[in-house]
């Protein structure tokens, strides 16, 4: 399955938002694309604004990328749990994932802007 997960630059702009705010924008954030899943954009960590997320006590484990800490977003009104991720150490074949973000589509919205 590893040799079906692509891993390249996403073309233009990218943004995130939730709870009515702008969370990110980059022109360097990754596409990758896994199967025939929709492909999932992947935000550098200096790209997003780190201060309207919070680590959670959530890990999941990729058997291709490695263990992935969870995010929540904080916004004026709620705080939406879990909503994004980020392999700290992935596994060496996925290394270029590492301090890039990744957020769950029914928790925020990513569109190319």
């Amino acid at each position: 399955m590893a040799d079906q997960i692509t891993i390249r630059p996403a073309e233009g702009k990218w943004t995130v938002r939730a709870g009515g705010a702008v969370l990110g924008e980059s022109l360097s954030a990754l596409e990758v694309i896994e199967g025939d899943r929709a492909p999932v954009i992947y935000f550098p960590k200096g790209d997003v604004a780190m201060a309207f997320l919070d680590k959670t006590g959530t890990v999941t484990t990729c058997p291709y990328r490695g263990e992935a800490r969870h995010f929540s977003i904080q916004t004026k009104s709620t705080v939406i749990e879990d909503a994004g991720y980020m392999y700290d150490a992935p596994v060496a074949h996925f290394s270029t994932l590492k301090d890039h973000l990744a957020f769950y589509a029914e928790k925020a919205t990513v569109a190319r802007t």
